[in-house]
């Protein structure tokens, strides 16, 4: 993976201890010995057809860089052939030449609910934690960030976002890197703004996850944070007793009181609520580019309000704080 204009820009950005540490971390993530599909993701890297879009959009719901005029017919046929062996796509939607991929997730929609109430991110250092295969690092770029990384431990993810960079421009002040938040070392206090979506009820400790997104941050620097809550009052907070939505690795679903009170008792300042949402099986859905359960699957079949499980269906809140 291309990232040696990565190290050159942590390094100018005075961020010389992951700068160090990155080489060794990146090597070991793309150990061929760890993962049994990775030599075939990175053959079949290596032979996607070479053709540089004339049109390019990241600023839009779909991520879109080039179109079906610019190639063949028989050539588009292969490229989505090879696109499709990088399922499954959850996260997007991208167009790549007309070739429109339709992932689980329409993560646009959570983008437009967040997009007008935070800081500007033109010409800021971001940080993307468990940004899946990058879409919201690609609209960061899009609302002019001066650099973005995102971080996510899933190896396809990493791979289908270089799919993506590979078309755009492979120089492109944008990286997605297969790490965790626990990759990087304490206190970088270097990010204008971190952006933390769908990972803190997948922590067994949503403390030391805010802890350590606020570590992330400069000195007032923004956290945008968007989890899984119930309704409730302060204090309340839902521990599934084994799976939620069929996923295992569920741990606190709180209030929205509740987790300000976390985001407060961890230092964050000016902590406001900017959206809670249920999720609807219109947002996340099975599709050709993703054939596995999704969340329709994941219902009571009697009542939508409530999972299989019987726990109250999926809400999602957006809030917005300061680092100290």
């Amino acid at each position: 993976m291309p990232y040696s204009n990565l190290y050159r820009a942590l390094r100018e950005a005075n961020i010389e201890s992951w700068a160090s540490q990155l080489p060794a971390q990146i090597a070991d993530a793309f150990d061929i010995t760890k993962h049994g599909d990775l030599i075939r993701w990175q053959a079949q890297l290596e032979n996607l057809p070479k053709i540089a879009p004339q049109f390019r959009d990241i600023s839009s719901n779909t991520i879109k860089l080039g179109n079906i005029a610019e190639i063949k017919s028989e050539l588009q046929i292969e490229l989505k052939e090879k696109l499709q062996g990088f399922c499954p796509w959850r996260k997007g939607p991208f167009d790549l030449f007309g070739i429109h991929i339709d992932t689980e997730w329409r993560s646009d929609w959570k983008w437009q609910r967040l997009e007008n109430h935070i800081a500007p991110l033109k010409n800021r250092l971001v940080l993307d934690v468990g940004c899946g295969n990058g879409y919201h690092c690609w609209r960061m770029l899009g609302a002019g960030a001066k650099r973005v990384i995102g971080i996510d431990p899933m190896l396809l993810n990493a791979m289908q976002f270089q799919i993506i960079k590979q078309f755009y421009d492979n120089d492109a002040p944008i990286d997605v890197l297969p790490l965790g938040i626990e990759a990087l070392p304490s206190k970088l206090n270097c990010f204008d703004t971190v952006f933390s979506m769908g990972v803190l009820y997948h922590r067994r400790s949503p403390i030391d996850h805010l802890f350590e997104l606020r570590e992330c941050l400069k000195n007032g620097g923004e956290l945008i944070l968007e989890t899984l809550v119930i309704d409730g009052e302060l204090g309340g907070t839902l521990l599934p007793k084994d799976r939620y939505a069929q996923m295992r690795n569920v741990w606190f679903l709180p209030s929205c009181a509740t987790l300000v009170s976390w985001l407060e008792r961890c230092g964050f300042k000016n902590i406001r609520i900017v959206d809670v949402t249920v999720t609807s099986t219109q947002e996340q859905r099975t599709s050709d580019w993703m054939r596995f359960h999704s969340l329709k699957d994941f219902l009571h079949p009697e009542d939508p309000t409530l999972t299989c499980e019987g726990l109250p269906a999926p809400k999602r809140a957006i809030l917005i704080a300061n680092a100290p």
